[in-house]
């Protein structure tokens, strides 16, 4: 069996690498082809290019990037048709994906999306090119597939595979041990970001946040959660543009054991929120596009969402503080910040909800996904 996959971005890389290994269990000789991250690879995907070739964030941002991303994509959709594979797999990515799916599912291959693209939240038209694209969406939140049933769309609740891997309770004290931290005293975990974009606009505000919690409580630590050595870098540059004294401790690709040490959490929008909640760490979410993007996703209807951050969409209310644009400032999201420090931690509801929704999305996803695709490209119907 050969399986064609394409992966855009970390998240990606961290659910394909899932996909392989389960994939594999069940069909040992099985190959697997297409672009990847380190750990498709290290799962055992032959990589015709590398993830970091299609990670770019934001709409007026990629449009740079679009001749060579057009060209990468139409030799990627000649090979993936002259390896003939049994399934074709897109995980996230959905713009550069949907595209893939659509000529190779043309071509007679079965097309799998892997993680939903956000059509329920802005650009339902899309939804059309979804069904028209793929055989199957495999669904990562559970909400997704109403949405898809109401649009004849064939899609699976998978669950998430962050909450397999995520147990249910965590021990904080020895995550503050483990990265050299007092066992006493708050900690707050600043993630701005994986992308160099996102990172750029977050830094600032986001240490500043950190300066201006300090002031407020003296005994507080706080801890930079990074992605990689790039994003490092812009850090101490906004460290040093603010004269951070001391600056904040960094500490580059350990971000579930900063999480699992905080006492709250101001993080970026994105996949950390969710491994915040599945922590059951208190939060304030924050989301800064530049100012073309964001008027373009207005445009193009994402206003109609009560919420962006995915705390607040799984539970269907505010379960967190979420701030946009001009509202990620220091005097916004420091007392936000301090409200999470002090809130009771034994009071009921919160915890509660965050437990609730772990058990939501523990599936085990991976090997549901797993069975999934080897039923469509073993040609049998997907239940």
């Amino acid at each position: 069996m050969r399986i064609a996959l394409v992966a855009g971005e970390a998240s990606g890389d961290t659910l394909g690498a899932g996909l392989i290994d389960s994939i594999r269990a069940r069909a040992p000789d099985a190959t697997f082809h297409g672009i990847a991250g380190q750990h498709m690879i290290d799962s055992g995907c032959e990589p015709w290019h590398r993830i970091e070739e299609l990670s770019v964030m934001g709409l007026a941002e990629v449009l740079p990037h679009l001749p060579r991303l057009l060209r990468l994509r139409r030799r990627l959709i000649d090979r993936i048709v002259g390896l003939r594979p049994d399934v074709f797999v897109g995980i996230d990515s959905s713009d550069f994906n949907l595209p893939v799916a659509a000529a190779v599912k043309a071509a007679g291959i079965p097309a799998v999306q892997y993680g939903s693209p956000q059509v329920w939240a802005w650009r339902q038209s899309r939804v059309s090119n979804v069904r028209k694209a793929t055989d199957l969406v495999l669904c990562l939140l559970p909400f997704e597939t109403d949405f898809y049933a109401a649009h004849d769309v064939a899609a699976r609740f998978v669950g998430h595979p962050l909450a397999d891997a995520i147990p249910f309770e965590v021990d904080a004290e020895r995550a503050k041990a483990d990265l050299g931290l007092p066992v006493t005293g708050p900690v707050v975990a600043i993630l701005p970001g994986s992308r160099k974009a996102e990172v750029a606009r977050l830094s600032e505000p986001f240490l500043a946040t950190a300066q201006w919690l300090q002031r407020e409580r003296p005994d507080l630590r706080c801890v930079v959660a990074l992605a990689n050595a790039p994003a490092g870098a812009i850090c101490r540059a906004a460290a040093n543009r603010l004269k951070l004294d001391p600056p904040p401790l960094q500490v580059t690709g350990r971000a579930r054991e900063v999480l699992a040490a905080a006492d709250a959490v101001l993080t970026a929008s994105g996949t950390a929120t969710l491994e915040a909640l599945l922590l059951k760490r208190r939060m304030v979410v924050a989301h800064r596009l530049s100012g073309l993007t964001y008027w373009l996703a207005r445009r193009m209807g994402i206003q109609r969402l009560p919420h962006f951050s995915l705390p607040n969409l799984l539970a269907g209310h505010r379960l967190v503080p979420e701030f946009v644009q001009r509202e990620v400032r220091p005097d916004i999201l420091g007392p936000a910040l301090l409200s999470c420090l002090e809130a009771d931690a034994s009071a009921p509801g919160f915890r509660d909800e965050f437990v609730a929704i772990h058990e939501q999305l523990r599936q085990d996803a991976s090997a549901s996904a797993a069975d999934a695709v080897l039923k469509l490209a073993l040609r049998k119907p997907v239940p």
